[in-house]
């Protein structure tokens, strides 16, 4: 396993000038060894071109790549002993499950005995240790994914494995329990996993670490209840969570705040700088006042929805729409009802120009 070192921005294009030139914007970011990681964001945002220059199947346009403090910028994945799985199945229908499995070691010549005993625990974990002699060719494409995973885990002694969407093509239910051994396989290996993905519940649940990204650039890196409670720009907070955290426009003056033109008493002891900021709160939070009650918004119900664990209430505060999620045995109002919004609290984010400053 390695500590990967990244300080490098890279560009698709020559000569890049602005921040839309470029694929990754410049960064220095680290992975831990034995760390496991998730780079998350929307299609199109530099992530799968951050695994593949780790990987070394791309060479930034600038910066470096170390590997345990040594220069790796320009060397191939083999050189820098890397496996990544992709997000279609890399097989060889010909081979059986095992054949498959024992590829990688096979070619590295390690002794029969160890192949047999490291494709046959990685065949359990995958629970296919009762498919090993069968030929690959008519398996389903969700079994031959998890082939790919075995292979990319064979080998316990690579610098990291990286994973490209590699749940794509699972169906759902076992999405689920392979996030699920992939977490267990490792806790149990300790190896460097670095997981791309768009799905915040893959990200949140398989990594220890999850690098939030957008446009090219990684806004936030931290665990999963970091990412939730204080979303270090407003992206994070749209992003994570369903649905996402809801956001006024405010004023901060002094001695309080003004949220759709209502004067805010700040609470919590918040010092905010003068000026336009934004109001951020998770539904989770937003809670229902009394008409009359100080430091709260009025607001129209326009939708309640049960939806068995929870109900969520869609609401229009001036132009704005928010979301509030209550408990399914809170009194819920009904839709047309004016209700009045607490939105100051312990949980309340504070942002100037996206950034968190309270």
């Amino acid at each position: 396993m390695a500590r990967i070192e990244l300080d490098l921005a890279h560009a698709y294009k020559p000569h890049p000038k602005a921040d839309e030139d470029y694929a990754l914007l410049p960064l220095k970011m680290t992975f831990e060894d034995g760390g496991a990681y998730a780079l998350l964001g929307p299609s199109g945002c530099g992530k799968t071109t951050m695994l593949n220059i780790i990987s070394g199947l791309l060479v930034p346009s600038q910066g470096t790549v170390r590997f345990d403090g040594k220069d790796v910028t320009r060397q191939s994945p083999q050189q820098r002993n890397i496996a990544q799985v992709f997000q279609f199945p890399v097989i060889y229908d010909t081979m059986t499950v095992a054949q498959n499995l024992a590829f990688p070691l096979k070619n590295r010549k390690v002794p029969e005995a160890e192949i047999k005993a490291q494709v046959g625990r990685i065949a359990e974990m995958l629970e296919m240790s009762h498919q090993l002699d069968m030929r690959a060719a008519g398996l389903s494409a969700d079994q031959k994914q998890k082939i790919s995973l075995g292979r990319g885990l064979v080998r316990s002694d690579v610098s990291a494995v990286l994973f490209d969407e590699p749940l794509t093509v699972i169906d759902p239910h076992l999405k689920w329990q392979l996030r699920r051994k992939l977490k267990q396989i490792h806790h149990e290996l300790k190896l460097t996993l670095i997981y791309v993905t768009h799905d915040q519940v893959e990200a949140l649940t398989f990594a220890d670490e999850v690098v939030v990204m957008t446009r090219g650039r990684a806004v936030q890196v931290g665990a999963a209840e970091a990412l939730f409670e204080r979303p270090a720009h407003t992206f994070v907070g749209h992003f994570i969570g369903s649905p996402g955290m809801n956001f006024l426009p405010a004023t901060s003056v002094r001695g309080g705040l003004v949220v759709l033109d209502k004067p805010l008493a700040l609470t919590n002891g918040h010092v905010l700088p003068e000026g336009p900021l934004k109001l951020g709160i998770r539904p989770e939070y937003l809670a229902l006042g009394q008409a009359g009650e100080p430091n709260t918004l009025p607001a129209t119900v326009t939708r309640v929805q049960d939806i068995g664990t929870y109900v969520m209430v869609t609401l229009e505060a001036g132009e704005h729409r928010l979301k509030c999620r209550l408990a399914p045995e809170a009194a819920a109002p009904v839709a047309g009802e004016t209700v009045h919004l607490r939105v100051l609290g312990e949980h309340t984010c504070f942002y100037q120009d996206e950034a968190l400053i309270a």
